[in-house]
């Protein structure tokens, strides 16, 4: 059996598709049709699936036709969809993460009727739900899963504080100030320090003073400094090297509104001190890593494209279209392991 290199799996928004990319020789390698508005990717490795929440029946969080509610099951392998899972009552999946153990697959969800917004589980295996675990705000985004299992971190675009929830109990156990909302969160590899982007993006003005990456300590839920940027961040990453990267977007002249962004950047942080600063593609919206902490993706919906960096040479090696030529559209991003040859 020959030997297949690892692939990057990508969103395009405006596709609507996920495409597939070799993660050594960046080749095309194809791509899969899925419902409009697909959001982000999850990759199971356990069951060899690739998941993809379909948030919005046409446009995005500040400008939509409604709120989907379906996930998207792909295997990654043959490039093809083999199930469309509808999430009802539940409205507009986004965040998507599967449980330090593999057995639960985290969904977030906006609010529907008198509802609070939550986190979602299904069961790996059967993709049935089994749990709701409201955060006490209306549209929580993006997620993190202590590396544990035993607590979520949820950015609010609504609400002024990060909510962290004990996701085996249901109890929603702290709210962290946020001011302006939140975007992107990540957690690192030890569990210490959980990073929210914020305020929230909402075009049209001037970043407020205090944007970047607030840095919150687990131990205390308190935020202990800021990681600055002079625009709004969207996406925050942690590496397996604990490395902290951060997609800042980046207006052009004479405009801030959604859609006359520049070229963003991507700020690489290893502790708390800022090693590099890479010019990336425009409005950077989702950012993923290899295994090895090597590489990082940075996904950006205005131009489209896939920055590849090379994380230890501080250096862009490629940028990747996706999607159709002039249509924005590039989002949520997966890596996928090769599957080891037979004897």
């Amino acid at each position: 059996m020959t030997e297949m290199n690892d692939v990057l799996a990508v969103v395009s928004q405006s596709g609507p598709t996920v495409t597939f990319f070799d993660a050594v020789t960046y080749e095309r390698l194809g791509e899969v049709a899925v419902p409009r508005e697909p959001h982000e990717l999850c990759f199971d490795a356990a069951r060899r699936r690739l998941y993809c929440t379909i948030t919005y029946r046409s446009g995005y969080y500040h400008a939509n036709t409604g709120r989907a509610r379906e996930l998207v099951v792909i295997d990654p392998d043959e490039r093809r969809v083999v199930d469309i899972v509808d999430l009802a009552p539940e409205w507009a999946p986004h965040g998507v993460a599967l449980d330090p153990a593999g057995e639960l697959l985290w969904l977030s969800v906006e609010a529907y009727g008198s509802e609070e917004g939550a986190l979602v589980a299904l069961d790996a295996q059967s993709l049935k739900p089994v749990r709701r675990v409201p955060v006490g705000a209306p549209g929580p985004h993006w997620f993190v899963l202590t590396p544990d299992g035993r607590r979520a971190y949820t950015a609010n675009k609504e609400a002024p504080f990060v909510s962290v929830v004990d996701v085996r109990s249901g109890a929603l156990v702290d709210r962290v100030e946020a001011p302006g909302g939140s975007e992107g969160i990540a957690v690192s590899g030890d569990g210490r320090y959980v990073y929210a982007a914020g305020p929230k993006g909402t075009f049209g003005g001037e970043p407020a003073a205090d944007a970047g990456v607030r840095v919150i300590d687990t131990s205390t839920g308190a935020v202990v400094r800021t990681l600055p940027a002079e625009g709004l961040v969207f996406p925050v990453h942690t590496t397996s090297t604990g490395l902290v990267l951060a997609g800042e977007l980046r207006v052009t002249a004479g405009g801030s509104a959604l859609g006359a962004q520049g070229p963003g950047l991507l700020h690489v942080y290893d502790g708390f001190e800022e090693r590099a600063r890479l010019e990336v593609g425009a409005f950077p919206l989702t950012i993923t890593s290899s295994p090895d902490g090597r590489y990082g993706y940075v996904a950006a919906v205005t131009s489209s494209t896939v920055t590849v960096v090379d994380l230890e040479a501080r250096a862009v090696v490629t940028m990747l279209e996706v999607g159709r030529p002039g249509e924005p559209g590039a989002h949520g991003l997966a890596y996928v392991p090769s599957v080891c040859p037979s004897a």
